[in-house]
Order: C-alpha cells, then structure tokens, then sequence
C-alpha cells in the first residue's frame, strides 16, 4: 500500500507544481497544515476522502485524475506491459479483444 501512497503523493505534487503552487498555497485552500501536504506528497499519510476532493477542487482536475500515475510510460512501454499481461491471463486478452472490437470503429 506504501506504494500506492507515494505514487498518489508524487501525482498530486506533479499537478501542484505544474499549477505553480507552493505546499503552503495549497495547503491553505484545502485548510490543512503545510506539513500535511508534505507528507501527502511523500507517500507518509494517504489523504481522507474529504481531504483528496479538496485537494483536487484546490487543483482544479477531476478527483480520478489524480490517479492517474502512468501518464509518463511510452507508447512501448505500454505496449510490453499489455503483452505481458495478455500473455499472463488469456481471460485478460479476451475481455481486451471484445473491447477493440466493440470500438474499433469509433476511436480515429
């Protein structure tokens, strides 16, 4: 789970600086202390619910967007990890190929 919590932590500082935000700005419009923002950010404490939805109206970006956490893979490295993962779990594949199937006519 420590993992989970640093990469949230490492999103929401990614979106924080991109927005040009201190720790200190943020932490003020979500109304929590500066440290806590700090240890958020550094994977030592998982926010509240109340507290990420905060954090995410501070950002201005969707609740979910905060995770997510492979935005910075290449094309090819995603390509590796689905065929890793298709050659794992056939179940896997077959529930992917409906998928491509299903909106192969529709995403150009």
């Amino acid at each position: 789970m420590s993992d989970f919590k640093k990469l949230l932590g490492n999103r929401i500082k990614t979106i924080r600086k991109a927005r040009k935000l201190t720790q200190e700005q943020l932490a003020e419009y979500v109304n929590i202390g500066t440290p806590n923002i700090s240890y958020i950010e550094n994977g030592k404490f998982a926010p509240s619910i109340d507290t990420l939805q905060k954090i995410a109206q501070a950002l201005k970006v969707e609740p979910y967007e905060l995770y997510k956490f492979n935005d910075n893979k290449t094309i090819e490295q995603m390509k590796e990890e689905l065929f890793s993962a298709f050659n794992e779990n056939e179940d896997l594949l077959k529930v992917f190929y409906e998928i491509f199937l299903a909106l192969r006519f529709t995403i150009k």
